[in-house]
This record gives C-alpha cells, structure tokens and sequence, in this order.
C-alpha cells in the first residue's frame, strides 16, 4: 500500500506561483508512473502532468510552458512549479502513483487564484 501526501497548495492572486509536493510512501525511483491531476467544482478531473519510464515528462496543453514537474528521488518526493496562475487553475490539486499495476492517490490540496 502506498500512500501520498500532497501539501503546498493555497491562495495566490492572479499571475502568482505556487509549488505542490507530494511526499510517497515508497522509493519513487521504481514506480512506473507519477502524476498530478486537478479537479476544479462543477468539472471532471483534468490530467495535467507526469513522469513516466524514469525521466520522461508529459504536459497537458493547459499547463505546458507555465507549469514544471520534477522529482527528488533521495526523498521521495515529487513536485509541481505552477506559475501565471489564473483564476482558472483553481482546482483540488491531486498526485498519483502507478507501482506494480496498482494506482495510488492522495487526497489532494486546495488551490484558489483569485483576480
């Protein structure tokens, strides 16, 4: 069983920057998948980025160029740099894991951008 930890997320204005951690339960160094994804009120959940196959990092269009993910493989932990913030990337921010054909999910972290 794997568990995650989100932390970070807040209330920034409009433009700003927020950095999300999650911290595993497991060595992140073997699993075969991270990721984050959000959920904003009203929408379904929207896959936004993640590492696959080692170093191999995916964006969604949403977020390519504004939003970074990396990882820290010594303590496990892997993050999310989300900058220019808009009131539209107000969600609950979720990571996630994929070790041995099971997912595992964390149970989020609120963040709010305001105008």
């Amino acid at each position: 069983q794997v568990q995650l930890v989100e932390s970070g997320g807040g209330w920034v204005q409009t433009g700003g920057s927020l950095t999300l951690s999650c911290a595993a339960s497991t060595r992140i160094l073997t699993v075969t998948n991270m990721a984050w994804s959000r959920q904003a009120p009203g929408k379904q959940r929207e896959w936004l980025s993640s590492i696959r196959n080692g170093d191999d990092t995916y964006y969604a269009e949403s977020v390519k160029g504004r939003f970074d993910m990396s990882r820290d493989n010594y303590r496990n932990i892997f993050y999310l740099q989300m900058n220019s913030l808009s009131p539209d990337d107000t969600a609950v921010y979720y990571c996630m894991v994929e070790e041995r054909g099971r997912f595992y999910w964390g149970p989020g972290t609120q963040v709010t951008v305001s105008t």
